[in-house]
């Protein structure tokens, strides 16, 4: 069922109970974004997506955990500014309205995260959107001690958890999307502590492990959870890889970046099989956004960067190259930005509500003041060996507990196991890019 409200000539289909605003309403972040901007915006605490209007402006606003999309259509009162989650609302609003002629789904808009974009309905053609940062932590301000940066960056860590834990997932059960990896391991461990500090019970807590025709993951999983005695949280979701379908990821991101849907369709495979067993089970935890915090991605897989680009430049994985740069998509914005929607709608399709707490700015804001360069005098391989180092030395500090750590593998080649991957996904971009745009020939 969609939510919407009309104001003068703006359609917001957005949802407003998957914000995540602890000392507002919606109504409240409205105003505030109305009113004062990026000024007030960057005084939010949580996750949302905001659309506010000030006489012919629209105004919009979000972090990195919640996607928001616009179109403008044209009416003969004038221009109207149509926006939500996702393409395919946008594009059933249209219909119901008589409009669909003038859609297509590359003339939709991301507003990019962390700022405040600015539109204004003035007529045909309308200008330009402008932007306004509204997150913009100061950069190499911690000193080049990887147990200081991990003990700051995972107290971080925990703050937003309690934070959620204690005034979002008050109730019921929680999982964890936990592969044994660096981020979902210390997202789990941290949950795991922050329920016991607050008084909670930690049986509510289940690590939930995808495992496709008996996928690494698993024995990650269950080597990482008896190495710290929490072996009992763990919990198997088995499926067969006739369960994975790459365009039903297309489908449901909305989107044709590889990585991005070969991600999303292991996560609907998760959220399927957790469902399928769960009715009732609503929240998740991911460590989603930690890759993208500590930089630890391999440079040597994208020809467009260098370490340099890589550490020179303030978030470039969670927003790419910036709006202001030519390699800015207006359509799919930039970065984790763009590619959230890879946790985001396959949590959301089988109505979970999400939470990432790796891409709040609490936690970025620690990431950012990292002296990469200082730590790693450009060296490649200093630079992926960190965050293990840096993690696990925070997570002992902050929960006691000596966190291991494995080498660096993504989600979509631990869950199955390696014949079965190449056997999943095309090893052609243009195909995920032709599935894409078959969605609305």
């Amino acid at each position: 069922m969609s939510h919407y409200q009309a104001v003068e000539r703006v359609v917001d289909l957005l949802d407003p109970a998957k914000n995540i605003l602890y000392d507002l309403t919606t109504e409240q972040a409205r105003a505030l974004l109305a009113e004062g901007g990026a000024d007030a915006i960057r005084r939010l605490d949580g996750q949302f997506a905001l659309v506010a209007t000030r006489g012919q402006h629209v105004l919009l606003a979000r972090s990195l955990g919640r996607p928001l999309r616009y179109f403008i259509a044209k009416r003969a009162a004038g221009p109207c500014l149509v926006a939500a989650d996702r393409i395919d609302t946008i594009h059933r609003y249209l219909q119901d309205q008589g409009l669909a002629d003038q859609f297509h789904p590359s003339y939709t808009r991301m507003a990019p995260a962390h700022y405040v974009t600015e539109i204004a309905l003035l007529g045909c053609p309308d200008p330009n959107p402008t932007y306004q940062r509204f997150f913009t932590p100061p950069r190499n301000t911690l000193p080049p001690d990887p147990q200081a940066i991990g003990e700051t960056y995972i107290q971080a860590l925990y703050d937003v958890v309690a934070r959620w834990l204690s005034r979002r997932a008050t109730s019921g059960p929680i999982g964890v999307s936990f592969s044994g990896g660096v981020d979902s391991g210390s997202v789990l461990l941290v949950t795991y502590h922050a329920m016991l500090r607050l008084g909670l019970n930690p049986a509510r807590l289940k690590a939930f492990t995808l495992s496709v025709d008996g996928g690494d993951d698993l024995k990650q999983a269950r080597h990482f959870l008896e190495a710290v005695g929490l072996g009992f949280l763990l919990e198997p979701i088995e499926v067969t890889s006739a369960e994975i379908d790459w365009r039903e990821a297309i489908r449901t991101t909305e989107d044709y970046k590889p990585l991005d849907i070969q991600s999303a369709a292991m996560a609907l495979a998760l959220c399927r099989g957790i469902r399928r067993r769960y009715p009732e089970w609503r929240y998740l935890i991911d460590g989603d956004g930690g890759d993208e915090n500590l930089k630890d991605y391999p440079i040597e897989e994208n020809p467009e960067l260098t370490v340099r680009s890589v550490l020179n430049n303030l978030m470039l994985y969670q927003e790419g190259w910036g709006v202001d740069s030519i390699k800015h998509s207006l359509t799919y914005s930039g970065g984790l930005s763009r590619g959230y929607t890879r946790t985001y709608c396959p949590a959301d399709r089988f109505g979970f509500d999400g939470f990432s707490p790796y891409t709040l700015p609490g936690v970025i804001a620690v990431a950012e003041a990292i002296p990469f360069i200082q730590l790693t005098d450009w060296s490649h391989e200093r630079l992926y060996g960190l965050k293990g180092e840096v993690v696990a030395r925070g997570v002992k500090a902050v929960t006691g507990f000596e966190m291991p750590v494995f080498p660096k593998r993504r989600f979509q080649h631990g869950a199955p196991a390696r014949p079965a991957f190449e056997r999943l996904f095309p090893a052609r971009e243009i195909d995920y890019r032709r599935a894409f745009h078959a969605l609305y020939e």
